[in-house]
């Protein structure tokens, strides 16, 4: 959408009154959550209603990434500003280790940083790899377990080393955690607050295992459910070290799945848990749009990374393709414009600094990503900054606007143009004619390790 200069001139002004009259900031995370919902143009089926009208009365970063396809370095990355290859950290850590590592860095997490420039800050549910560390927020109401009334189940999946599987349970939405989240992060929007606030709220579904009550499952017709992009031959052009590390040996295969008739039921109960979250975000929206803070809060939702659901024949994240790295990111409130779509390439490093410069706080000179307000006062704005994802075995990925190129270990490549294969099916690194936008690439990725290597 092309914005007259008066229209720019305005996006400043409301810009600069962020800085007058401090906002909240409602920051909800939706955790394991892929692309599917409706406002992200990906997958069609999807009944996500709340995050929609959330989307529609805000702007959707179409192409944001994550920094690590698991959620403790993933969070732990952007609850602290910094790199997970900064932070040291390629696995789930301790929330306290976190902040103990943010503070050997000469930083501090980012609900820290609010609360040090006078916010009241307030958790609940899985913000870090659980919650936040102890004590170091106002009001706290904590992370529960995963499921309550689902311990009888038998396993559609009775792998070890995951907890992946899918079922119609329990009965009553109260028996989730999420349910629990929802409702005290609605009763502190109904609550008095003296100063401007942080509330972190982070939903578990749709996390495995995909447990979620009978009337989300029948909001979808399961033979009709639109089955993600599949090809037999799709992994026959890359490396078997990407295989090794990027396809889990605990997990389903979709070869499995389709000779087993399981991939409708996998995908049905992947959707409905995304509603049932769905759902639960709603209640906070709606309790928010109750308040009398309705019109002074920044709401931004986010996923920790995106999630296979068949897609390079498996069922899970934890990889540097596509599936896996690219998230769900909406702004929406004052001074944020209403149904906007940025195609430009982002990261999840990217909230903290856009977060504080919304907020009109002093910028953290830590922070290794880049404050996206440009880009929320002008969504078309150039942008030539590629996101960077890490995996492990020293493998990384670097996106930019068009190509998508990953190197792992043992120097094995690959290369997709999105503007002709975003189902990422067609390895171009061998291909003479990509050659220099490779080494390019390439180049970039080089610059960054070096840069990270102490």
């Amino acid at each position: 959408m092309t914005r007259s200069p008066w229209i720019l001139s305005l996006l400043v002004l409301v810009t600069t009154a962020w800085t007058n009259e401090r906002p909240n900031i409602l920051f909800i995370s939706v955790d394991d959550l892929n692309d599917f919902p409706t406002f992200a143009q990906r997958y069609p089926d999807a009944v996500t209603p709340h995050m929609d009208r959330l989307a529609k009365g805000g702007t959707v970063f179409t192409r944001a990434y994550c920094q690590f396809p698991l959620c403790g370095p993933s969070r732990a990355s952007l609850m602290a500003g910094l790199y997970p290859s900064t932070l040291g950290y390629d696995n789930h850590i301790k929330d306290e280790q976190l902040q103990e590592r943010a503070a050997e860095l000469g930083t501090e997490l980012l609900h820290e940083a609010f609360s040090r420039q006078g916010y009241k800050t307030l958790a609940v549910g899985k913000i870090c790899h659980h919650h936040v560390p102890r004590n170091s927020v106002d009001q706290s109401g904590g992370r529960k377990r995963f499921n309550t009334g689902t311990g009888n189940l038998k396993r559609n999946w009775p792998q070890k080393g995951t907890s992946t599987d899918w079922a119609i349970a329990p009965d009553r939405d109260e028996e989730l955690p999420d349910h629990d989240t929802a409702t005290w992060a609605v009763e502190r929007l109904q609550e008095e607050h003296e100063k401007p606030f942080l509330l972190m709220v982070g939903f578990l579904r749709p996390h495995v295992p995909w447990y979620a009550p009978r009337k989300w499952f029948d909001l979808y017709d399961r033979d009709a459910l639109t089955l993600p992009p599949y090809s037999s031959d799709d992994l026959d052009d890359i490396s078997e070290a990407a295989k090794e590390i990027s396809i889990l040996s605990q997990m389903p295969r979709t070869e499995w799945a389709i000779e087993n008739d399981q991939w409708r039921d996998i995908l049905h109960a992947y959707l409905a848990c995304i509603s049932f979250a769905d759902h639960q975000v709603g209640r906070v929206l709606e309790a928010l749009e109750a308040s009398p803070y309705r019109d002074n809060t920044i709401i931004v939702l986010w996923s920790d990374h995106g999630y296979h659901i068949g897609e390079k024949n498996t069922f899970q994240k934890q990889s540097l393709w596509e599936r896996s790295a690219h998230v769900p990111l909406v702004f929406s409130g004052p001074g944020i414009g209403s149904g906007e779509r940025c195609n430009r390439v982002v990261s999840l490093l990217d909230l903290y600094p856009t977060l504080l410069e919304m907020s009109g706080l002093p910028a953290n000179p830590k922070n290794e990503g880049r404050s996206l307000v440009p880009l929320i006062n002008n969504p078309m704005l150039a942008w030539p900054h590629p996101a960077i994802t890490g995996w492990k075995k020293n493998s990384f990925a670097i996106q930019n606007e068009q190509f998508h190129y990953l190197r792992y270990e043992d120097g094995s490549e690959e290369l997709y143009d999105h503007e002709t294969d975003l189902k990422e099916w067609k390895n171009l690194a061998g291909d003479p004619a990509y050659q220099e936008t490779k080494e390019a690439l390439s180049e970039q990725l080089d610059q960054f390790i070096k840069r990270e290597q102490p």
